[in-house]
């Protein structure tokens, strides 16, 4: 049977998708708190090697509770199956964090190194510049990030929902984010705004902000690829 590529355009309302997530979640909070911390841990301590597989159960878990179903911990290793399918999604939202990890490493290390090369006789506003160029350099890379990741924003959720290969998933997820571009922008703003509110409480309730994050991510899924058949898990 040919998978559903069909979509939605300008569906995304993030503050209504916040808040249809709460009200999705609350009654399973902690379960799914159980479940996203189980499965990030897992993928860090495995240095991201587990990580399609894991966002994978964790979306499985995710989109069985909204499309109204029972939210069950063994779900998470649903996602084994996506292992090596995943390969290519996780590529490229891991490449980027890594590339920039290593760009704010060493634009934070030249000011340093500059100093450290022409020692007191340096020149303060060579210094300025240097810092100057780094932040740049930061900026940019970390724009060029976002939206790349936003672009494969629906990737994983796909694989798994509409049964798609990596490919078909990512090339579909850009076509439609562009099409939401507006609403995923806000999303983003949202979600940081939820980050933030998270740091301010002794920095713990970032954890707890998690599966409130996921949620509205996979809320503003199902606003852009409704359901139109049995959830594919269930």
């Amino acid at each position: 049977m040919q998978a559903d590529l069909s979509f939605n355009a300008g569906a995304i309302r993030p503050i209504e998708c916040v808040r249809e997530a709460w009200a999705l979640i609350r009654n399973d909070y902690w379960m799914l708190f159980a479940i996203s911390i189980v499965g990030g841990m897992i993928a860090g301590v495995t240095f991201y090697v587990l990580l399609g597989a894991m966002v994978c159960g964790i979306m499985i878990c995710y989109l069985r509770k909204i499309d109204g179903g029972e939210v069950k911990f063994d779900d998470l290793w649903l996602g084994m199956k996506y292992l090596a399918p995943s390969i290519p999604i996780t590529l490229l939202f891991v490449i980027p964090i890594v590339v920039y990890i290593v760009a704010v490493f060493f634009t934070m290390y030249s000011p340093l190194i500059t100093l450290a090369v022409m020692g007191e006789n340096v020149d303060p506003s060579i210094l300025l510049g240097t810092l100057a160029v780094a932040l740049v350099v930061d900026i940019v890379i970390a724009i060029v990030m976002t939206c790349l990741h936003s672009l494969i924003i629906f990737a994983f959720p796909l694989m798994v929902d509409r049964g798609l290969n990596a490919i078909d998933a990512i090339k579909l997820s850009a076509r439609a984010a562009l099409k939401n571009a507006g609403g995923i922008g806000g999303l983003i703003v949202v979600q940081f705004g939820l980050i933030i509110v998270g740091e301010l409480m002794l920095c713990v309730g970032i954890y707890l902000m998690i599966p409130i994050l996921t949620a509205t991510s996979m809320v503003a899924y199902r606003k852009v690829f409704p359901r139109h058949l049995s959830f594919r898990n269930g």
